[in-house]
């Protein structure tokens, strides 16, 4: 990883350069002479280990007795060349039937959960997002084809995006589904929601290359400012849409209904537009402390306004007239039916 352009300071909790002496104990030597790996435990604990072998009592107080050679013969590893064990009555030395040598040992053992684990940090190089550092790190890892037994998983701020990337796909969709539902229970129609909702592919066009403008990431941050921006654009199709279903009654056609709309409307469409970029305006250009947290989505804001307001005065009539027949060709009658009943009624004024 650290040849990777887009990380700095990569670094690794691992610390495998300890020292310890191994003991690989000579069966056939010591079965012969009748010693038994727990004798050599015992002699190896008894000398190094500090075994409380008993306890002192007196009137007032007590002292444990603890068995330990003189800490001047346990200060190098040729001390266990000093140790000695009973055998057949006489005195062996573990020299003669183990085998020393020096080995490269961790000094520490982190665990996730049951399992030994090495955590590897790292910094952001100059101007890269954290999402294409992620992918640069899973390249590398596919790259040294980990065997099953190794698995590698991103943890702190790199953990928290992914798992923001893969909830945004449903928080889109649940707040779709929300604005829906609110819409289809206003109108009473599947058919006028559907209209509302096709201002917001323009917003979000403009939101994205808004960010794609200033050099900014789509991080969690920015998709709230999508989200806010769903609720907002709508109200250009709202209240056109309004005007057009007020028309229509009085003898209107559809495509009247919906120009003259376009015409009444703009008015109202631009001062609210207006006042909604304004709000967003401290946003994107505040400075400070937190101006970070507040950019990315007043940016988000302003440019899918913008984008909106332009477009979904041309596009939200034209989606409108094309729905408008689509749900008259479905109330279209059965055969053997009366078409009476599907004419829209007009009402008559009368004095």
């Amino acid at each position: 990883m650290r040849p990777l352009p887009q990380l700095r300071d990569v670094n690794s909790d691992q610390q495998i350069h300890g020292l310890e002496e191994t003991v690989t104990i000579d069966r056939d030597t010591a079965s012969r002479l009748g010693i038994t790996p727990s004798q050599i435990d015992t002699a190896l604990c008894d000398a190094f280990g500090q075994r409380q072998i008993s306890t002192i009592y007196r009137r007032l107080n007590q002292y444990h007795v603890v068995l330990e050679v003189d800490p001047r013969f346990k200060n190098t590893p040729d001390s266990l060349r000093t140790v000695y064990l009973i055998a057949q009555g006489k005195e062996v030395p573990l020299a003669s039937f183990v085998h020393f040598g020096a080995a490269n040992t961790p000094l520490a053992v982190n665990h996730q959960g049951q399992f030994p684990s090495v955590t590897i940090s790292f910094n952001l190089g100059p101007g890269v997002a954290l999402g294409d550092a992620t992918h640069a790190i899973e390249e590398a890892k596919r790259e040294l084809r980990f065997p099953a037994t190794i698995h590698g998983s991103f943890a702190g701020s790199a953990a928290a995006f992914q798992d923001s990337l893969s909830s945004e796909p449903r928080l889109i969709v649940a707040a779709l589904l929300a604005v829906s539902i609110v819409l289809g229970i206003l109108y009473e129609s599947y058919i006028h929601p559907i209209t509302i909702l096709s201002t917001l592919p323009s917003a979000g066009t403009g939101a994205l290359l808004t960010l794609l403008l200033f050099r900014m990431d789509l991080d969690v941050i920015s998709l709230i400012g999508i989200i806010l921006l769903i609720g907002i654009v709508k109200k250009n199709a709202i209240m056109m849409i309004d005007f057009a279903l007020e028309q229509e009654p009085l003898g209107k056609s559809s495509a009247d209904s919906i120009h003259e709309a376009a015409l009444l409307r703009f008015r109202p469409i631009m001062m609210t537009t207006s006042a909604a970029l304004l709000c967003a305006l401290p946003l994107a250009v505040g400075r400070g402390m937190g101006s970070e947290l507040r950019r990315p989505p007043g940016i988000a804001i302003i440019g899918g306004l913008l984008v909106s307001h332009v477009l979904t005065l041309y596009t939200t009539p034209v989606v409108y007239l094309y729905l408008d027949k689509l749900q008259s060709w479905l109330m279209l009658p059965l055969p053997g039916r009366s078409r009476e009943k599907h004419k829209k009624p007009v009402p008559v004024f009368t004095d």
